[in-house]
């Protein structure tokens, strides 16, 4: 590109805090620079809190006005025309056609409550003056040229009838709909199966190409920004830190900050004895490229199994008529051996039954058949007045710690609960005890106790559920995704404290996951579950360098590997 041809989208300055009360404010962008040229995507990559949605909601004319603090001498311009201070009616119409977005989450935008083919339908007759007919015939299009199977039908579901991806195609699908110039992607694929997110990832590369519209994609990983991305930003604390092609910022990074960036992820290469975190590259702890020790994983003969699994199977019925009833098996004829002191990883698509196992083990479903012997004692066919004392021994870390703590609760208090309910402790103040000692073994400070959850980041609260099942004194942990939406710092620094736990208390850890870096990192050995079965179970190391299933194939081929 030229010094005198325009850039599409062009950001300079752009300086934005929040009222954080009616004396402080919090800055949140910092004289942020940087352009969209046309025909080009455009990466912006840093963690959270480093700005790069602020940038983009910015654009979009979608922040909060009531709390929303822009500087005069910040500017966004599309196409020479500048936005900010534009009227809202002009910047609505602006945004609707030749800008649009999606978004991280598809069901937080899309409405439950309305056909697909309503709300896509209703951006055409919006912002395109399309009568019904023509926007369903149009919806249709689109709806196909997205890989929704079956749009005739799809058309007329509602959201929560769809899949994840299906779900996402569709947010893509309503962004597109106008043809518009610029599109901007935000997280599209954090919380999608490594083979779901390979084909969104290939849909917006696709679309950028025939249609030549710009996309400005906004991501943590940058394993993923290699494979699409023509220029990459990154972003840290309001800042850009560096700006170049993908291969300058992949092949030669400048910053420490991105350097460090790309080593903190797990390799399929190394399992270092401890991930490094952020701090560690900036504070030259650790050096990139050099070479850390290493840990060994595996399984061997003489391993004390712990659970034993053998023909689990979990059905659900729906409704079907008056009286009918249509079964549905989400989980047949699952077997593994839990050795003490291991990690099973589990890995398979949306809907291939990995969590309904974790779930069913813990009771929190009823199995169908099948059996559990813990120690011997088999858990699906004891009573709940027998699975008591079990249910201290098996925990369970959710992916969403923010659904999962009671907001209305103090961090003491979440902590407090389950000890007084199995009576560990012999009084109160042994128990507070306990807990703030527990909050200190997940890099907590004492000053936590006292406070709420809403008070910390995400990896700050997945941080207090761990802490919260350690209260029980478990010897089981079932991790259900609990790493999959932190930031790669965030997410080395948990996995870190697992297995600082594992080593220390010889947990034994069924990890559920979609990310194969972060399984082959953690796991001794992996179970690979396709519609609710089993297809292949190995070693760790021995899986990834020798799959022996076409679909275990197919998932390490997905897995985002950078430029």
């Amino acid at each position: 590109m030229t010094h005198e041809t325009m850039p599409l989208l062009s950001v300079r300055d752009l300086r934005i805090a929040f009222r954080v009360d009616k004396h402080r404010t919090s800055a949140a962008l910092k004289g942020v620079s940087f352009d969209v040229p046309d025909n080009t995507t455009v990466a912006l990559v840093g963690e959270s809190g480093s700005g790069k949605s602020v940038s983009s909601l910015a654009v979009m004319g979608l922040l909060p006005p009531e709390t929303t603090i822009v500087d005069p001498a910040s500017r966004i311009a599309f196409a020479g025309r500048e936005l900010l201070g534009l009227p809202l009616a002009a910047r609505r119409a602006l945004c609707g056609k030749d800008i649009a977005m999606i978004f991280q989450e598809p069901m937080s935008s899309l409405n439950p409550v309305f056909t697909v083919g309503f709300q896509i339908g209703e951006v055409l007759r919006q912002h395109m003056g399309m009568d019904k007919r023509a926007a369903r015939a149009r919806t249709l299009e689109l709806l196909a040229e997205v890989g929704i199977p079956d749009p005739a039908r799809k058309i007329d579901a509602y959201p929560g009838h769809l899949s994840g991806g299906q779900q996402q195609r569709v947010m893509i699908a309503m962004a597109i709909a106008c043809e518009p110039r610029l599109l901007i992607a935000d997280e599209p694929t954090t919380a999608l199966d490594v083979t779901i997110q390979k084909q969104i990832m290939d849909l917006i590369a696709r679309l950028q190409r025939e249609r030549r519209m710009a996309v400005l994609f906004i991501t943590h990983d940058l394993g993923l920004v290699g494979e699409i991305a023509d220029r990459v930003i990154v972003m840290r604390h309001g800042e850009v830190r560096e700006e170049g092609t993908a291969a300058q910022v992949f092949g030669a990074p400048q910053d420490a900050y991105t350097r460090a960036l790309l080593h903190c992820r797990p390799s399929l290469d190394a399992r270092p004895l401890r991930l490094p975190v952020i701090d560690d590259y900036l504070a030259g702890r650790v050096l990139a490229g050099a070479q850390l020790p290493q840990r060994v994983r595996g399984t061997n003969p003489d391993d004390a199994p712990l659970l034993v699994v053998k023909n689990l199977a979990k059905s659900f019925w729906t409704r079907e008529g008056l009286f009918g009833k249509r079964e549905f098996k989400a989980v047949e004829d699952v077997s593994f051996t839990l050795a003490r002191g291991k990690t099973l990883g589990v890995v398979g698509e949306s809907g291939s039954g990995k969590t309904t196992v974790g779930l069913t083990l813990l009771r929190l479903h009823r199995a169908t058949g099948g059996s559990a012997l813990f120690e011997g004692r088999d858990l699906v066919a004891m009573s709940d007045r027998e699975f008591q004392p079990y249910k201290r021994r098996i925990q369970i870390i959710f992916q969403n710690p923010y659904a999962s703590l009671n907001p209305r609760f103090t961090v003491g208090q979440i902590l407090l609960e389950p000890m007084r309910i199995h009576g560990i402790g012999a009084h109160e103040a042994e128990r507070a005890a306990l807990a703030r000692t527990l909050l200190g073994r997940v890099g907590l400070p004492d000053a936590a106790y006292g406070r709420y959850p809403h008070e910390f980041s995400g990896g700050q609260r997945q941080r207090i559920a761990i802490a919260r099942c350690l209260t029980m004194q478990p010897e089981i942990l079932v991790c259900d995704e609990s790493v999959s939406a932190l930031d790669v710092s965030v997410q080395a620094q948990v996995l870190n404290l697992l297995q600082d736990l594992q080593d220390e208390f010889g947990l034994s850890y069924i990890f559920i996951s979609h990310d194969l870096s972060v399984v082959k990192y953690i796991s001794d050995q992996v179970m690979v579950m396709q519609n609710g079965g089993v297809v292949e179970v190995a070693d760790a190391d021995a899986l990834y360098r020798n799959p022996q299933h076409p679909y275990t194939k197919s998932l390490l081929a997905a897995i985002p590997r950078g430029v």
